[in-house]
């Protein structure tokens, strides 16, 4: 963030930031609800966050709430800015957007400030907006561009052709993807992930995210994902995503990923489906960096729900330095200790400091909001510094700082 924002707005924006714990989530509900006036915006965002809950609105507001408290100590914000400006690579959100985005956030503020919203606080708030708009557009540029010119790479949405289903279990299946051009893809990073533009009659068009579950190897992806109770995608994948089904993908995003060539022990953790980017990472640590000490550390309900279990023991069969420990929250009537799953319960904050070399190890966290949270503080009481913990989990936004 080499720009400069002015004094006067600094100044202006801060004293905003009352307002902003007052009333953040109401200015940001009323900001939504004028960006999905309009159609070709409103089919940017995945709606299945826009619930009830709040769960994107909720996290738009903290989002705003930290540019407002930290606009003089932008470098902070550095880790945040990366991470959207992926997700949007991935939604394929492109310049011309972002007026209707400071439009809409303008008209909110003044609609519910009323007279506090004064045309210098109004004014302060467009220039702090263009000025993140700027820094965002800048990177998402240098991205697109970058996927533009790898090998296999493309821009937009590209047709790729389900080749294979394979049910892992009985809730996660994987589907092998191939674009239907032939030609190769890009390579991405182990732990990234894939956008999907999905089509669903009754529906308006939805996108969604998806990691890659396989190592790169420039050829296909895989994908594995959970059938989700309430989930429109992963139902209609799940019941109608056939061998020759195409399917309209953007290139791999995501700050989320393994280092290039690992330097430390890296400890691979993760609770429910959450194993998918683990297991591109496995299986990139086992091809290409064989002599890494690794851990890989999985926990899931039962035998039933255990993904991909015999796939990651075939991987560190072949004298690898990977130790794998598998947890059965509560074990299926019939399931054996040692042969099913490694112990029972649930990973407990003592059983991972105790078993990880947390003194020296890379960990790399995946899984549902209360399984990270008690992981990333756990690791974090225990003296771990925070640039040797990466996690992800697949929901709108961070939730995890604060613990």
């Amino acid at each position: 963030m080499s720009q400069t924002i002015n004094e006067r707005t600094i100044a202006l924006v801060k004293a905003t930031v009352p307002a902003l714990e007052a009333s953040g989530l109401e200015i940001v509900r009323e900001m939504y609800a004028r960006m999905f006036e309009n159609p070709e915006i409103r089919d940017l965002f995945n709606q299945s966050h826009q619930d009830a809950a709040g769960a994107q609105p909720r996290a738009l507001t903290a989002a705003i709430l930290a540019y407002a408290s930290n606009i003089d100590n932008l470098t902070a914000l550095a880790p945040a800015v990366e991470r959207i400006a992926q997700k949007h690579v991935g939604l394929q959100i492109l310049p011309e957007h972002y007026p209707h985005v400071g439009e809409a956030l303008l008209g909110a503020i003044k609609a519910v400030l009323g007279e506090a919203a004064t045309e210098e606080i109004l004014a302060a708030w467009g220039d702090a907006y263009w000025f993140l708009a700027k820094v965002l557009m800048a990177r998402e540029a240098n991205i697109y561009r970058e996927h533009e010119t790898a090998e296999g790479g493309w821009t937009g949405w590209r047709d790729f052709r389900v080749e294979e289903v394979i049910r892992e279990s009985s809730v996660i299946s994987s589907f092998i993807l191939r674009p239907v051009d032939g030609r190769a893809v890009i390579r991405h990073k182990a732990g990234q992930y894939l956008t999907f533009w999905f089509e669903i009659p009754g529906h308006p068009p939805i996108k969604r995210n998806y990691s890659i579950s396989n190592a790169p190897n420039g050829e296909f992806y895989r994908i594995s994902v959970k059938r989700e109770p309430h989930g429109l995608a992963s139902s209609w994948l799940h019941d109608h995503a056939k061998p020759g089904t195409i399917l309209k993908v953007s290139p791999p995003a995501g700050e989320f990923f393994l280092a290039e060539h690992p330097e430390r022990p890296v400890v691979l953790l993760s609770g429910g489906v959450g194993l998918t980017p683990m297991v591109a990472m496995l299986e990139t640590l086992v091809e290409r960096y064989p002599g890494t000490p690794a851990h890989y550390i999985h926990g899931t309900h039962d035998r039933d729900t255990h993904a991909m279990r015999d796939h990651v023991r075939e991987l560190v069969n072949g004298g690898t330095v990977v130790q794998v420990t598998d947890f059965h929250q509560t074990p299926l009537v019939g399931e054996l200790a040692g042969q099913d799953y490694d112990r029972a319960g649930i990973i407990t904050d003592e059983w991972l400091i105790a078993s990880t070399p947390v003194a020296e190890a890379d960990y790399y966290i995946c899984g549902p909001r209360p399984f990270l949270r008690a992981a990333v503080s756990a690791l974090s009481l225990a003296g771990v510094p925070s640039d040797r913990i990466h996690y992800e989990f697949f929901g709108p936004a961070d939730e995890l700082l604060a613990a």
